[in-house]
């Protein structure tokens, strides 16, 4: 059995006992740094299969680049019984990553069994753009009593995040506001009110509108413009136009969860048939506003959303120069490096 093979000097550790369906598997797993880690033996134990097996595997995964050992391979310190002696020996034990990889390569029925579940969470995943694991989140671990970590949070704010962002926040309001008496889906109102509530939220939590947020920070002399948050991997014209971009962590954390509260009002009303005419809709979420004990947006925006995107896209062009023109100057710096290794090279 693995366990028989106990590390003596696991940093902050804590055992997971595992036990397969048809109870013939059973192991204790450590847990560091918010992960598993399993020496070759355990793994063999844990797909039934041999030691050099999993070496052979484990040899291929680190060849062909598929993971690095930096972070991922730890050597402990391990205590193991022979007889009436304890032995002493290190031990080199392999975090999540390279389990999950050595799981796609054993070939027998708990390698298959592994790939079936695998197949299974990857196929939920492109389905429905999320996995969750509903027994694991709703008994969470007791804190102070174990060192695993509860992440119902993260997923929280995670859902508050995309529920505040522009579009689905748009769709949702559409869908709700089906049940207004004076709601017309093609109706220019609609998107004025999308607009109004949008400002009262920005509002409530910096003391600007959306536009005047975009005019006060789209500056092409910072730092990614003065943006927060962007889709790729740089900032792009779509992401300079957008007023949540802007906001700074904590302004992020409390737009997203005021949404989510002002999200979940008016639903609960429209399903209850409290309010039927837009106008009602704007004085509930001004009521509810002043319960939070936020500031409530009086009156109508003082910039139009559309002088804000024509500034952001005039500040984006000169960004862009700037950005170019940074690139270029270090890829003369680049060439410059290079030319001189290559004199020295040459000289005697």
């Amino acid at each position: 059995m693995a366990d028989e093979l106990t590390p003596i000097d696991f940093p902050q550790g804590e055992l997971l006992f595992y036990t397969s369906k048809d109870g013939k598997v059973k192991m204790e797993i450590r847990v560091e740094d918010e992960t598993i880690w399993m020496s070759q033996q355990m793994m063999a134990e844990l797909f039934q299969t041999t030691k050099q097996n999993i070496s052979l595997h484990i040899a291929n995964i680190a060849q062909c680049g598929e993971l690095q050992e930096v972070g991922t391979v730890k050597e402990y310190l391990t205590v193991r019984k022979e007889g009436n002696r304890q032995v002493k020996r290190k031990v080199v034990f392999y975090n999540l990553d390279w389990i999950i990889s050595v799981g796609y390569r054993v070939n027998s029925i708990r390698g298959t069994q592994f790939r079936i579940w695998a197949t299974q969470q990857l196929s939920e995943l492109m389905r429905k753009g999320f996995v969750l694991d509903k027994e694991r989140l709703k008994n969470p671990p007791i804190k102070g009593a174990t060192a695993l970590p509860d992440h119902f949070d993260d997923l929280l704010e995670q859902i508050r995040d995309i529920r505040a962002s522009e579009r689905r926040m748009y769709l949702r309001i559409r869908e709700i506001f089906a049940l207004a008496a004076d709601y017309e889906p093609n109706n220019k109102q609609t998107n004025v009110f999308f607009s109004t509530i949008q400002n009262k939220l920005h509002y409530a939590i910096h003391g600007h509108t959306a536009a005047e947020l975009i005019m006060l920070r789209a500056d092409s002399t910072e730092t990614n413009m003065g943006l927060t948050s962007w889709q790729r991997d740089r900032v792009l014209a779509t992401d300079v136009i957008t007023a949540k971009n802007y906001l700074r962590e904590e302004e992020i954390e409390a737009f997203n969860r005021l949404t989510s509260m002002c999200l979940d009002f008016v639903e609960d009303r429209a399903k209850q048939r409290k309010l039927l005419f837009m106008n009602e809709w704007e004085e509930a979420i001004d009521s509810l506003l002043k319960l939070t004990g936020r500031e409530v947006l009086q009156g109508k925006d003082s910039r139009s959303m559309t002088n804000a995107r024509k500034h952001a896209q005039e500040q984006y062009r000169l960004f862009c120069e700037r950005r170019r023109e940074t690139a270029e100057h270090l890829a003369e710096l680049e060439l410059q490096k290079h030319l001189e290794e290559e004199i020295r090279q040459i000289k005697p």
